[in-house]
């Protein structure tokens, strides 16, 4: 194992200290006597029912949409690419309220496509699809950046061979591609998913807060903190626990499949060099 110097050990220790560190805080204020009753509230159920329902709609949203752009900015050259990649990437760095702003100029009422919308009988905003809507805008970078990097890292060797054997595009995407990339298909859908789980600016400023329809488990624990602290710290580490086991799975997920596959171009590899060697051992001194 490669040495480091100690102040890395020290410099990190910090940081990961700055991480632990407030939710050891929030942990210890948290009304353990009291806890069930104040996360199964009819307000506090309804909220996180709705952010599991939305939140997985809006991670299949990801999917849907998420994989073209990937294999478009991964598989292919052409002009305005570096663009359309940071346009893509954009809303990991836009505070989610400018996001929800622009999403209600886009489907609110005046909206650039709302207004025909209304026209046809259709009202998105503060709405239960304007809070998937609002989710999936935040959270479908996720998936195109973890989706794109494996889809560079295994190259492109295994598609052309299919091809050269006479496989159509679409036969070596699903047989071929995205098996290849399933490790980080799953795991930038669970990052989706934990991201739209925790989504708040947007989807206040987009989809508002009514209860049982678009008051969200963020949007609860906000409201809570005004009037009952206790059940806002209870349901914030409901929500930390949710995030912390689908990060893990995600990474779980990640390190087995790699395994797997290292362990699959080993044993390739071994097989390989025996047929090699195999004819050599075979001839006469």
């Amino acid at each position: 194992m490669l040495g480091l110097p100690r102040w890395v050990g020290i410099v990190a220790s910090v940081g990961a200290l700055f991480i632990v560190l407030p939710l050891v805080a929030m942990i210890t204020r948290v009304n353990w006597p009291e806890f069930g009753a104040l996360v199964t509230s009819e307000s506090s159920v309804a909220a996180l029912g709705l952010s599991l329902r939305t939140s997985v709609v809006s991670t299949a949203l990801c999917v849907v949409l998420g994989v073209p752009l990937a294999l478009l900015l991964a598989r292919t050259q052409f002009a305005g690419q570096k663009v359309l990649r940071a346009l893509v990437l954009l809303p990991l760095v836009l505070p989610p309220v400018v996001g929800g702003i622009a999403l209600l100029y886009t489907f609110g009422r005046r909206g650039l496509l709302g207004s025909t919308l209304e026209v046809l009988g259709i009202q998105i905003a503060f709405s239960t699809t304007a809070v998937v809507i609002a989710q999936t805008f935040v959270a479908l970078p996720f998936l195109v950046l973890s989706l794109e990097g494996a889809l560079r890292t295994v190259g492109t060797r295994y598609e052309a061979v299919a091809a050269t054997l006479g496989a159509k595009p679409t036969t070596v995407l699903l047989r071929v591609t995205l098996p290849l990339v399933l490790p980080a298909l799953i795991s930038g859908a669970m990052l989706s998913f934990a991201r739209a789980l925790g989504e708040f600016g947007a989807t206040l400023t987009f989809a508002g807060s009514l209860q049982g329809v678009t008051r969200t488990l963020p949007l609860e624990i906000y409201l809570q903190r005004e009037t009952d602290p206790d059940a806002a710290v209870a349901l914030s580490l409901v929500l930390v626990l949710v995030a912390v086991v689908v990060v893990g799975l995600s990474r779980g997920v990640s390190e087995r499949r790699g395994s797997e596959r290292g362990g699959s171009e080993r044993s390739l590899s071994e097989r390989r060099l025996s047929e090699r060697d195999q004819p050599a051992r075979g001839m006469p001194l």
